[in-house]
């Protein structure tokens, strides 16, 4: 199998990016993306600086090298050159500030989870019921594949985006209507609120998480008990 990969280089500091083509050819069918990179990086006859990517567990597990693959978010430890003809552009996700080449800076992801307080601060019910959504929704990566695919979210902005909604989604199933209150507030402002329903998210999760299942019971917990609550009170 041969073909071209075309590779969105960028320096540190660096405003504007230029491609590079790698030739590269391998006999083997299930050889991924992050492998090529690392190869790539090895050849001798390369006079260049390393490709620049971010990997930790190549097993699909902590989504730390999403890029961008022929236009779409993936992870490059789970994209195989076979599904790939020709050429295979690959550049960083371009809704976060690019640090070099194939890394980009992921922070104001996780300033937003700070920001919403997406942590228990005192013990949780686990029920039977919530069993099966809590554990969907902590099979989110926090890669941001989801924000690169979304019109609503960009940096800066109030809207958190699904990888904020996901761990909303697991605390909300587990934690008592008193302990869910701020969460509540958080979740209305910087989710619900922003969220224009495309689902493109759905189409690119690398784990393939039940996005709109999820976000039919948060905003059933977050949203409409609470709106109905208050006219029943009325």
């Amino acid at each position: 199998m041969k073909l071209t990969l075309e590779i969105l280089r960028r320096k540190p500091g660096e405003q504007n990016g230029h491609w590079e083509r790698y030739p590269y050819e391998t006999e083997d069918d299930a050889e991924t993306v992050a492998t090529a990179l690392t190869k790539l990086n090895e050849r001798d006859e390369l006079k260049r600086d390393p490709i620049r990517w971010e990997c930790s567990c190549l097993q699909k597990k902590c989504g730390a090298c999403a890029m961008v693959l022929n236009g779409k978010p993936g992870l490059a430890c789970d994209a195989r050159l076979s599904e790939y003809k020709d050429t295979l552009r690959i550049e960083p996700l371009r809704k976060f500030p690019v640090v070099a080449d194939l890394i980009v800076d992921r922070q104001s992801l996780y300033d937003n989870l700070r920001e919403m307080e997406l942590w228990f601060d005192s013990e949780a019910e686990m029920h039977e019921r919530v069993t099966l959504p809590a554990y969907e929704a902590s099979r989110c990566l926090q890669c941001g594949c989801c924000l690169e695919v979304c019109p609503n979210f960009y940096v800066g902005g109030r809207f958190a985006g699904m990888a904020a909604a996901m761990p909303s989604s697991r605390l909300l199933s587990e934690m008592t209507k008193q302990q869910r209150k701020d969460l509540v507030k958080a979740y209305d402002r910087r989710v619900y609120e922003g969220c224009g329903k495309s689902l493109a998210c759905r189409d690119v999760c690398p784990a393939g998480i039940d996005i709109e299942g999820l976000l039919v019971k948060s905003n059933s917990v977050a949203i409409w008990k609470s709106i109905f609550g208050k006219k029943n009170n009325t």
